[in-house]
């Protein structure tokens, strides 16, 4: 679908405003973004290609934190080019291409919500059920889990963007943001909203509350087993997870901000500013936390590209 009518009226294509308030920072922006942006890409490639190659690493954790890097490199590839591309020229999208990135952002997002309370569901288990760890977090049990996450993403967002292809649009055709987000888009709408907003509301609600508070409930059970232990072993424990914590916080406040109660940020250029913490920050903290911060991963790094000599 190429175009969305109304009419006699046909919008054929959309135009990205981004960030036009401040367009004196426009090759800053374009300097810092492009940086950022290849750091977010080599960070989370390193990472990927570390946890495949690294034997100590085929672990659970770590088998989650690859899909994890897998999923934010495409949906900041989903995002970044077209915001890069309109620092420098007039960055425009067709309607079919706008509806595709909103679905592929929008599945990865989700993937991302789901995959991060599993990811606290893990460490939940290996600190309070260490001995059953092993049995409860197997090979199948942890590939039907990331299955279950990457089909409901796809599922979810499906739904949404069937919906949204519902829609008429007879322009204006900018859209007040660096992508295809879903409320400045539902601004452009000729027809009736009412039953895309609503059921984008309720998926809302569901598919960030629900692993949000899972995620809550398995680091409360943490700490409360954490407490009893010496504090030594307490140190360690609350290091292995306060990573995933730090990644956790950012990405599920925004998401809510910004998709639960939009009344609460009061300017686009707001909005906008808001969006970049789940689109260009998260997707660096990835990499950044888990390399610097973790040390089996830095050794996994050193055996890789720092790999001893075989003795003869």
């Amino acid at each position: 679908m190429e175009s969305i009518s109304r009419g006699n009226q046909t919008v054929t294509e959309f135009v990205l405003l981004g960030f036009h308030e401040v367009p004196e920072l426009f090759l800053l922006f374009f300097s810092v973004f492009t940086i950022v942006y290849a750091s977010i890409i080599t960070g989370n490639i390193l990472i990927a290609v570390v946890v495949v190659s690294s034997q100590r690493l085929h672990t659970p954790m770590y088998f989650f934190l690859a899909n994890l890097s897998f999923i934010e490199i495409v949906y900041t590839s989903t995002v970044v080019p077209k915001m890069l591309e309109g620092f420098l020229q007039e960055a425009t999208i067709s309607v079919s291409g706008c509806l595709l990135q909103f679905f592929i952002f929008g599945s990865m997002a989700t993937d991302e919500c789901f995959l991060l309370a599993v990811m606290a569901y893990d460490r939940y288990l290996a600190i309070c059920h260490p001995l059953r760890y092993p049995l409860l977090m197997g090979p199948q049990w942890c590939l039907r889990l990331v299955l279950t996450v990457w089909l409901s993403g796809f599922m979810v967002d499906g739904l949404v963007v069937a919906l949204m292809a519902q829609v008429r649009f007879c322009g204006p055709n900018q859209i007040d943001h660096f992508y295809c987000d879903f409320s400045p888009l539902m601004v452009l709408a000729c027809s009736d909203t009412g039953v895309v907003q609503v059921t984008t509301f309720i998926l809302s609600v569901v598919f960030l509350t629900v692993p949000f508070g899972l995620v809550l409930i398995s680091y409360a059970q943490i700490v409360a087993t954490v407490m009893r232990v010496p504090s030594g072993a307490r140190t360690k424990a609350f290091s292995t997870c306060s990573s995933h914590l730090a990644v956790v916080s950012t990405f599920y406040g925004t998401l809510m901000v910004l998709y639960i109660a939009p009344s609460a940020v009061h300017s686009q250029l707001l909005s906008k500013v808001v969006a970049l913490l789940y689109t260009v920050v998260t997707p660096i903290f990835n990499p950044v936390i888990y390399t610097l911060r973790n040390q089996e991963v830095h050794q996994a790094l050193r055996s890789l590209f720092f790999c001893k000599p075989t003795e003869m």
